[in-house]
């Protein structure tokens, strides 16, 4: 439909600010740009691959048992190899005292020098008592926020110990802190930040995310006053998502309730698409790894799903999550171990769901079924009388580690692993083809002058178009030019080659320039779909650029061509001339990153989302291209 649809509006040399090959309207329509609907195609065949593999899981306990086996080891690979455990250092800096409970202020060590700020919500009496843990979801100042409190309030005094922790980047945890001690960025915003890295090093922000988690049930857990057989989880939004990683990767859980976040991938990357960084696991979707799979994983013990109907989350992906839990607990025997609780309201941890988890929680760790409400004006506490630090911020203590000196010291270890890199491995490692091995490009061109560029639509897969204009005048070795900001950026410089006498094409690379995807909640999420598909980006717009190489030396009956890169296009640059030196004869890299090990510190390393490769840290870096550019094996 493209093909008839395809327009072209190329001015006139002193006008053409206004260059374009696609139509005005293409990506118009937020629901059908490009590269949402390209990527959402696959999100649903690979989601269809799934509820027919779980049909046929269910029709027995023994397939169902083979279907969870899956999945379970599936989590333990994305996430990646844990740490070793090292001693907690756990110590107690302030008690606050409540009516029927204390509120201790716990400080804790999940790697050595990286801590964990807790408030452990004790009720008064020897015990010993079920525990609840409980990972706070996105609000700025944490485990202080007002709706988690009033949770932890009710645990405890039902007769629950609770323990409410800071994960990374929120309350007293941010990796991002001025000297003067005041925050640069919002809690979600730092998870963008923090992304990258973890991606480079294998397993995602989720790996450090839940790590966190095994340790605070390890400290919760060994807590005189706590039964160990009997833990809990639950929390709201991010919360909500940690919770369902932890429910299903640690097995001494035995009740857990994810609120505000349990959905369908289907329905989740239609409206509002991914979560955060540390909420993508890589490969997700391509492995048939859907949230439901969650519960289904961790079945048959007991599991409740909280829920606002007027949520962000979609709803209809949540009762349909419930349905598929609901059909594999009967198929095990159990059905009234899986429950829903709805809210009619918007996102949040809401009085009727904070009961409904309390509720939830008596039942299958006291074994009473009773009725809880909660009390009006329940009081909470202050940020300030809350806080366990000194300051306020875990990296103000002396020899605290930020996350990004583990990064670093991470980046290190691999790094002394490396062998040498050759092209087979570096095919192997990314999944790029060579150029022999693409399709030929399919292109449409309308032909205009011979002093006039050819405006050009290219499909190197379906679903995908690349505007693309093309002098094809000229004597010199043809140029291919790969800019970041669309293609009247590259207009001076090929101006000034056609002048020398080169052929000149300008392509814009997928979701860049004329098909650059807009209007998402936020930038990247059309990465992190790829990621959760298992591709890559960069994998894709290096075999963009040599299918464009490619054509275009044969078109004008040359072994080679120069090419130059721009931004965040020099990344799949370089990697196209290390896998064909002979194609690209010259490359010329403006504005490129130097290193993917720059980004283990840097405070700005989201820009680069679209440059990195999933575990590629792990086995080579940047500069390791060069031995391949210069004519390496």
């Amino acid at each position: 439909m493209l093909r008839l649809l395809l327009l072209f509006s190329l001015l006139a040399a002193d006008a053409r600010a206004a260059l374009r090959v696609l139509p005005k309207d293409f990506n118009a329509d937020k629901e059908q740009q490009m590269m949402r609907a390209f990527l959402r195609k696959q999100v649903h065949a690979a989601m269809d691959a799934r509820l027919k593999e779980l049909e046929e899981a269910l029709q027995s306990p023994a397939a169902l048992a083979a279907y969870q086996g899956k999945r379970k080891n599936f989590l333990r690979w994305t996430l990646g190899e844990m740490p070793a455990r090292t001693p907690l250092n756990a110590r107690v800096t302030g008690v606050l005292r409540e009516e029927g409970f204390t509120i201790e202020k716990v400080l804790f060590e999940s790697r050595p020098g990286f801590y964990v700020t807790a408030n452990v919500y004790r009720p008064s009496g020897k015990g010993p008592f079920p525990a609840v843990l409980h990972p706070c979801g996105h609000s700025a100042n944490g485990k202080a926020y007002r709706e988690y409190q009033k949770a932890n309030r009710l645990l405890a005094q039902h007769g629950f110990v609770v323990l409410c922790y800071d994960p990374i980047g929120q309350g007293e945890r941010r990796q991002l802190v001025n000297a003067d001690g005041r925050l640069p960025l919002k809690p979600t915003s730092e998870h963008a930040v923090l992304g990258p890295a973890p991606i480079l090093l294998g397993g995602g922000l989720g790996r450090w995310m839940v790590w966190d988690g095994v340790r605070a049930l390890d400290y919760l857990a060994g807590r005189p006053e706590v039964d160990a057989k009997r833990l809990g989880c639950m929390g709201n939004s991010g919360g909500g998502n940690l919770t369902s990683f932890l429910m299903a990767y640690d097995d001494r859980i035995v009740a857990a309730a994810p609120g505000c976040f349990m959905t369908t991938h289907r329905r989740k990357n239609e409206k509002p698409g991914p979560g955060d960084a540390e909420q993508n696991l890589f490969a997700q979707i391509r492995k048939g790894f859907d949230h439901p799979d969650f519960i289904l994983t961790r079945a048959p013990r007991p599991t409740l799903i909280l829920a606002a109907t007027a949520d962000f989350v979609p709803i209809e992906g949540t009762w349909e999550a419930f349905r598929q839990a609901q059909r594999a607990y009967t198929v095990l025997g159990h059905p009234e171990r899986v429950a829903l609780v709805e809210a009619n309201e918007k996102h949040g941890f809401s009085r009727r769901l904070r009961e409904g988890a309390a509720r939830f929680f008596a039942r299958w760790l006291q074994g009473r079924i009773i009725e809880i409400n909660e009390p009006e004006n329940v009081p909470v506490r202050t940020d300030a009388e809350l806080q366990v630090t000194p300051k306020g911020q875990v990296l103000l203590m002396k020899n605290a580690q930020s996350i990004f000196d583990w990064f670093a010291t991470d980046e290190k270890q691999w790094a002394a692993q490396r062998q040498p890199l050759t092209r087979d491995r570096l095919q192997q490692i990314t999944g790029i083809r060579r150029a022999a091995e693409l399709p030929p490009m399919e292109g449409l061109m309308f032909l205009r002058k011979v002093d006039q560029p050819r405006p050009m639509m290219w499909e190197p897969e379906e679903g995908i178009h690349l505007p693309a204009v093309h002098w094809p005048e000229g004597d010199q070795v043809p140029v291919l030019i790969t800019p970041a900001e669309g293609l009247n950026s590259a207009l001076p410089a090929a101006d000034k080659l056609r002048a020398a006498g080169h052929p000149v094409m300008i392509v814009d690379l997928r979701d860049l320039g004329e098909t650059a995807t807009r209007n998402w909640r936020f930038p990247g999420a059309d990465w992190y779909i790829s990621y959760l598909l298992g591709r890559s980006f960069l994998a894709m717009r290096t075999e963009d650029i040599l299918q464009c190489a490619k054509w275009l030396a044969e078109h004008h009956k040359t072994p080679t061509v120069h090419l130059i890169a721009h931004g965040e296009t020099t990344t799949a640059a370089q990697h196209a001339d290390a896998l064909e030196p002979k194609l690209i004869g010259r490359l010329t890299l403006h504005g490129d990153l130097a290193s993917w090990k720059t980004l283990m510190t840097d405070r700005r390393a989201n820009r680069h989302l679209h440059t990195i490769h999933p575990r590629a840290l792990q086995h080579y870096d940047l500069p390791d291209l060069k031995q391949l550019q210069a004519g390496g094996k």
